[in-house]
């Protein structure tokens, strides 16, 4: 009789294997916009790596009903959205990244113009913040996150017509702000 007699050793089965292997590609595949997602609403490049893991987690939490979901990228994208929104809750606006506007930045401009650079987009993510909730929403999933209207409208349980009037009025708002901070 030999030690191992007697004990089964237990191998992953080929659909946990292949269940890791799809996890491992849903990361791969979908980690990058996640990012942008959880970074264009706590301008954090840490928040936004643990939101993104914390994702990751919701997923493996959930890995039995991947099959079932229709489009994994709104889902995924709904589960992060909504993780940065709990973060940045609760966080006081002096804990976000200082250098957020740095990472911006094309830092191969002429000094004059790399500060002229700085100061438009502080403007700008300055006319964002002041957005009303819904109308940020959208400009921030359409805009950074390049998402189009019906997955817009799938991430923030919306219809398509009201992603589109949110829209269209984030950008007209945006647009009159950022002329009126232009004249002054």
């Amino acid at each position: 009789m030999t030690v191992l007699e007697g004990y089964s050793l237990a191998l992953p089965s080929t659909q946990q294997v292949r269940s890791e292997v799809d996890l491992a590609a849903i990361v791969e595949t979908h980690a990058a916009l996640l990012f942008r997602v959880t970074h264009s609403i706590l301008r954090n490049r840490a928040e936004a790596e643990d939101a993104v893991q914390d994702t990751f987690l919701r997923v493996l939490q959930h890995r039995h009903k991947l099959a079932q979901i229709e489009d994994l990228r709104v889902w995924l994208v709904r589960i992060a959205w909504n993780l940065a929104l709990d973060r940045k809750r609760r966080k006081t606006p002096g804990q976000f990244e200082e250098g957020f506007v740095d990472t911006l930045i094309a830092h191969e401009l002429p000094a004059d113009q790399l500060l002229a650079e700085q100061r438009s987009i502080e403007a700008t993510l300055a006319a964002i913040d002041a957005l009303p909730k819904p109308e940020r929403a959208v400009l921030l999933l359409a805009a950074i996150d390049e998402l189009d209207t019906p997955a817009i409208a799938a991430v923030l349980n919306k219809s398509p017509s009201a992603v589109r009037a949110l829209l269209f009025r984030a950008r007209t708002r945006l647009r009159q702000r950022l002329q009126k901070g232009a004249i002054r």
